[in-house]
């Protein structure tokens, strides 16, 4: 709070709980049971006409330059002479007749580039209680019209301020919060939208592949669609993305971070350092930076800037403890996401038992059994991943006639494996394909080619001739002079090298919203998600027509189309609120009345939720203990409180895990009587509890956050679906 907590009414000087003092009760904005200090503007205000379809020529009269009307409102803003006296000025226009409503315009302490406009217009949610010739009486006494009532809010109503009013709408609002008849008065405010989420960093414009308005060699919809995901997370550091790969450079600076690195492992060095040492050693930063590359005002941003990194070097060999080693370190080491951008140097390879068991054994059994997501390049020779090709013009006829290709990672059915398409929107000249593709996501243009033990790395035949078109990828590159280019950054990456961190990036997006998902579903999100790209054009090398989409909506070129970032994040959000099966139900309930503990001045708040035992919680705790094990697979949670102000509360459920999640926030107001269900349906982080075991001690905790105001837990139940 800003000043002494009262709430009373003018007869009153008792203080009653949650309020506003008189000197801030202008500024302080009160919203969703949170508060927004409010700084005015010096340089300029707004102005609602009495008339606002009418011709403006009136606007000469006002010392002030126009400089907008906001958009779906019917607010003129103003800008005045860095001389000019605002407070004059405004009560200059207040006084013409063609004027409704003046305002000041005004920011947000500790957020300065947030505006704030005010409108006319108060939400006024009057007690059960209160009739209407009660509500008329407290509207007049603050100068406003009740105006329309609001759908799905029992007895609420929007208001109008009169020209009579001589106070603005916040300090309306904070006068009502003071009388017990109102639950809530909220003024309406205008702020501007920012549509998509912009990174702070320098070099960002030139990731096209995250998004892009289009542009020499850019289609439409070329991009990810970042931002709009970026609006909804830019990636949680409890999601970890492993990238396995020849070294990371763990010095660039946009790797750095409190909680950036994770579990780094060099299987080649044994050791727990995996820094690049060789000159060749430049895969590896570049295709972490693609997935997670922090973003902290430095150089680039990572798909998933937020989330942690966890960098492995592999040994560079593909016998099967060195793949056990990668993918067992990661699943146990908590990786959400392993991205594989690499495969065999080979024209044929399946899998080992040991191998292939590796690989399920992290889909399936990490992320406490959710599975690891696993990402595959599907590679770079556009060759087929199982297929077979006639083969002819290789030097020294090394291939000849009918060929069998085999990629045994990007074949595997735990894994996600991803092709390459460009900034045009088009098959990537190079990218490996098949029935086993999974999506593909945007990366460069190259002709196609592969590594040969026998001769290093080599073209595909038949020979492309020409410029292919399509832009390359901008990522990190080892700091220093060494590296791809002589800078810390490159614009030359690319390949399914840089598709498979692209997708490893938006799985971590996913699962940032979405921790609850399996592996194979946020495979099946992916592709559900995915833009369905049309490439008709001939394959200018090999004569293949893979560009549409079979009756199942598969691609050969493509998978199920071009990963969405946006539209992937969205639906793992809308899958938080879907019913799982249950097959019984296991009730508890504890109907033991306990006094609710009024906050204490020595209980500061800074508590850590999952850091501290039921002893060291501030506030009541309330136990209701399970005897059956088995997974919880729905829960509901049916609480009874009696309090003098409920917006003093916040309610939290704790797992006998030890998980902590809120239930109520302090959004209630002045209501005193809370009976109240929370489900999946209405507060989705209950869905950490699920798969869950269910016995042990559920604890319900109750914690008072503002002085003066007391209250009860009369009862509550506990109902698991397991």
């Amino acid at each position: 709070m800003t000043g002494p907590v009262y709430r009373s009414d003018a007869s009153q000087s008792h203080p009653v709980g949650i309020g506003v003092s008189d000197q801030s009760l202008g500024i302080l904005l009160q919203r969703g049971g949170e508060e927004l200090l409010l700084l005015k503007l010096s340089d300029r205000f707004t102005v609602r006409p009495l008339e606002p379809n009418t011709p403006k020529d009136w606007f000469s009269q006002i010392p002030a330059t126009h400089k907008q009307q906001l958009p779906n409102t019917q607010l003129e803003e103003f800008i005045v002479d860095e001389a000019g006296d605002l407070e004059t000025l405004m009560t200059k226009v207040r006084s013409l007749p063609e004027v409704a409503f003046v305002s000041h315009v005004y920011t947000v302490d500790n957020n300065p580039q947030m505006r704030v406009y005010l409108t006319d217009e108060v939400t006024i949610q009057f007690a059960e209680t209160v009739d209407e010739t009660q509500r008329q009486a407290i509207a007049d006494a603050v100068q406003l019209d009740l105006d329309k009532p609001v759908y799905g809010i029992p007895n609420t109503f929007i208001s109008y301020l009169r020209r009579t009013a001589t106070e603005n709408p916040i300090k309306i609002a904070n006068r009502l919060m003071r009388k017990s008849e109102v639950l809530t008065a909220e003024p309406n405010i205008v702020i501007t939208t920012q549509n998509h989420y912009l990174p702070r960093s320098p070099l960002y414009p030139k990731q096209w592949y995250l998004q892009n308005k289009g542009g020499r060699d850019l289609a439409p919809g070329s991009h990810i669609e970042a931002e709009k995901a970026w609006d909804i997370t830019r990636g949680i550091r409890s999601v970890v993305v492993a990238i396995t790969d020849d070294a990371i450079d763990l010095n660039h600076p946009d790797f750095q971070g409190p909680g950036k690195i994770v579990a780094p492992r060099d299987f080649k060095r044994k050791n727990f350092l995996p820094l690049p040492e060789g000159e060749s050693d430049n895969h590896g930063t570049a295709c972490a930076g693609v997935a997670v590359a922090e973003e902290n005002g430095v150089g680039i941003v990572g798909v998933a800037p937020g989330c942690a990194l966890m960098p492995i070097r592999t040994t560079g060999y593909l016998d099967d403890e060195s793949i056990e080693q990668v993918f067992d370190w990661a699943m146990t080491k908590g990786a959400s996401v392993i991205s594989c951008s690499w495969g065999a140097s080979a024209v044929y390879f399946p899998l080992s038992l040991r191998q292939r068991a590796a690989i399920t054994r992290a889909a399936t059994e990490g992320r406490n059994g959710k599975g690891c997501v696993i990402v595959f390049a599907a590679g770079n020779a556009n060759r087929p991943t199982s297929g077979t090709v006639n083969e002819s013009g290789w030097p020294n006829n090394l291939l000849k006639g009918s060929v069998k290709w085999l990629s045994g990672f990007a074949v595997h059915p735990d894994v996600i494996p991803v092709s390459a398409c460009t900034s045009l929107a088009k098959k990537a000249a190079y990218s490996n394909w098949g029935p086993s593709i999974s999506v593909c996501a945007p990366s460069n243009n190259a002709p196609p080619g592969m590594w040969i033990q026998e001769m290093g790395a080599v073209n595909t035949p038949p020979e492309i001739k020409g410029y292919l078109t399509g832009l390359g990828v901008f990522t990190t590159d080892r700091t220093g002079s060494h590296g791809y280019d002589s800078g810390d950054y490159t614009g030359f990456f690319g390949g399914t090298s840089s598709a498979c961190p692209v997708v490893a990036g938006v799985a971590a997006l996913v699962l940032s919203v979405n921790p609850h998902l399996t592996a194979g579903q946020v495979k099946q999100i992916l592709e559900q998600s995915a833009d369905k790209i049309i490439d008709p054009d001939i394959d200018i090398q090999l004569g293949n027509r893979f560009g549409t989409y079979d009756s199942k909506g598969h691609s050969q070129w493509f998978g199920y189309g071009k990963v969405n970032a946006y539209n992937a994040v969205r639906r793992a959000q809308r899958l938080l609120t879907m019913p799982m099966q249950v097959t019984r139900q296991i009730k508890g309930q504890n109907s033991r009345q306990q006094a609710i503990p009024d906050f204490q001045r020595n209980q500061a708040g800074l508590f850590p939720l999952n850091l501290f035992s039921s002893s060291d919680r501030p506030g009541l705790i309330s136990e209701i203990s399970i005897a059956d094990p088995s997974a919880v697979a729905d829960i509901r949670v049916t609480v009874d409180i009696q309090h003098s102000y409920l917006g003093d509360l916040e309610v939290y459920l704790i797992a006998p895990n030890g998980y902590t999640v809120q239930l109520q926030s302090r959004t209630l107001g002045n209501q005193t009587r809370l009976n109240r269900t929370y489900s999946l349906q209405t507060t989705p982080t209950l869905r950490q509890f699920c798969n869950q075991s269910a016995q042990g001690s559920w604890k319900l905790w109750v914690r008072d956050c503002v002085p003066g105001d007391t209250g009860t837990l009369n009862s509550w139940d506990l109902t698991l679906a397991v």
